[in-house]
């Protein structure tokens, strides 16, 4: 995991004495871009009974500082731009290049993470070159990251600023969120606003608020498992100090047995973190999501998992839990949330998928990108980020502009027993189901025993039918029930259908 930077206090905390003037908050900066045809909060600091006066698009509007903080709102604005801000207070700040266009807030771990250029130990994403020569041609996408801030309390504020997408910018922002927003506004013809808020190898329940995991009594172990390990750090450090140079004395011995015998380097020690600067709990959510409210957004595309995938179960609570915490916390009620099925691996059982699944179909105005065909089984970085980033965009289309396409690929719908056959039926299917291939391949079928067997699978009209020579009476049917699916199940549009299983636990 990359290594987070902690603060106990938010930045805004500090004596109210220092500041002299106006200030805005870091989210408004030359080159941003605001969400159109909504209410747009804006705020920040100034001295106490303050007069601020902002002033964009023809719209000025003028508030009271209280307690050295100010905030007020703008009335819808129309897409368009460039144009300039102007905040008045007891000095006077212009903001220029700024444009009204659609924000997205763009949340995960590592592989929304990754970037377009060159990751330090990580194999270059495809086509990096050609993709990041290209970036040039799109200044209509703004870019703003947040800081890796992990906090045990609210931060309100971070030291970041929008940029022009261009080859250099793009170099280290989010590969999916880049390729997301290229194909986006390609369609749309409005500027894009891309906020990026990502940390390598970090679980769900670091960026969902701790209020919302005390309530849900689910989820209310992980805040438990978080106050005792705060309790027992201090003797877990002091024994991994007393142990310190015997451990690195038998891993220089084992690292050179390994690499002797071509065999994988162990992993070095490292000193045991601190839980408060871990992230945990809720600690990502303080530190990089509640900074950024309530800056008007479209909505969130979200790429994780990962690391949870020990937990699937827990996952189906989990997911829909942070999803609906934001929403709530947002106030812009039920924003489109468009996420990423993950992607074939080794380590990924088909468990994990199924959660992401079992979301999509109960949270309401969510959209998943399928990636079965974008996946490594020996890397759970893959390289392929082009395509996941263009099926966020699908998803963008037709949940948040209301664009009559095909966005998904076929998803398991129902199935009904026929003699000794299954028929399964899907949704998304659009202008029928195809193969990509012969025939259709990774179904199993079971009988009254639970015991799956290899299938045999045809299309027949807008349904899959199912059977074999083995089960005389069927009950269940899965497809790319694996831990690296090979379905093969497509529909017309070359959207590619999700792993499923009938006998959903």
């Amino acid at each position: 995991m990359k290594k987070i930077l902690f603060s106990i206090v938010s930045l805004i905390g500090t004596t109210q004495s220092i500041w002299a003037n106006v200030f805005p908050n870091t989210l408004f900066s030359n080159n941003m871009v605001l969400q159109s045809e909504v209410t747009v909060p804006v705020w920040g600091r100034a001295d106490a009974s303050e007069e601020v006066t902002v002033e964009l698009c023809g719209q000025k509007v003028t508030t009271i500082a209280k307690e050295g903080k100010w905030m007020m709102q703008l009335k819808p604005l129309k897409s368009g731009g460039p144009f300039v801000m102007t905040i008045k207070g007891k000095n006077t700040i212009t903001l220029s290049n700024v444009m009204v266009g659609q924000v997205w807030v763009c949340s995960g771990q590592s592989n929304m993470e990754r970037i377009v250029g060159d990751a330090i130990n990580k194999p270059l994403i495809d086509n990096y070159r050609e993709e990041l020569n290209d970036a040039t041609n799109y200044p209509q996408i703004r870019l703003y990251r947040m800081q890796n801030i992990a906090s045990d309390t609210f931060v309100t504020e971070i030291n970041s600023k929008w940029l022009v997408c261009d080859t250099n910018s793009i170099k280290r922002f989010s590969s999916v969120a880049y390729f997301f927003a290229r194909a986006l506004t390609k369609e749309i013809k409005e500027p894009i606003g891309l906020i990026l808020s990502a940390v390598g190898g970090t679980p769900a329940e670091n960026w969902t608020s701790r209020a919302a995991l005390e309530n849900n009594p689910e989820l209310n172990v992980f805040v438990k498992r978080y106050e005792m390990s705060i309790e027992s750090y201090p003797a877990t450090l002091s024994k991994f100090l007393i142990q310190k140079d015997s451990l690195f004395a038998k891993w220089r011995l084992d690292s050179a047995f390994a690499a002797k015998n071509k065999k994988i380097i162990p992993i070095q020690p490292r000193q045991p973190i601190s839980p408060q600067k871990s992230g945990r709990c809720g600690g990502l959510f303080n530190g990089m999501i509640y900074p950024m409210i309530p800056f008007a957004i479209k909505g969130v595309i979200w790429y994780q998992g990962e690391a949870n995938r020990g937990e699937p179960k827990q996952y189906q609570t989990l997911f829909p839990t942070l999803i609906n915490d934001w929403r709530t916390r947002w106030k812009m009620g039920d924003f489109p949330f468009l996420f990423v099925q993950l992607a074939p691996f080794v380590g990924c059982p088909p468990e994990i998928r199924e959660s992401q699944l079992l979301t999509l179909n109960r949270v309401r105005n969510t959209g998943m990108a399928v990636t079965v065909d974008c996946g490594d089984s020996a890397d759970i970085h893959p390289t392929h980020k082009r395509p996941v980033g263009e099926r966020l965009a699908l998803a963008a289309r037709a949940i948040a502009y209301h664009q009559n396409i095909a966005y998904s690929g076929p998803i398991y719908k129902s199935m009904r027993v026929i003699g000794n056959k299954i028929e399964v039926t899907f949704d998304h299917i659009h202008s029928g189901l195809s193969i990509n291939g012969d025939a259709l391949n990774d179904f199993v079928i079971a009988g009254v025993d639970k015991k799956f067997v290899p299938a045999i699978a045809i299309l027949k009209g807008d349904k899959v039918i199912v059977t074999s020579p083995e089960i005389e009476y069927p009950v269940a049917v899965r497809m790319g029930w694996r831990t690296v699916p090979h379905s093969n199940l497509y529909n017309k549009d070359g959207l590619p259908a999700s792993p499923f299983r009938t006998d959903v636990e």
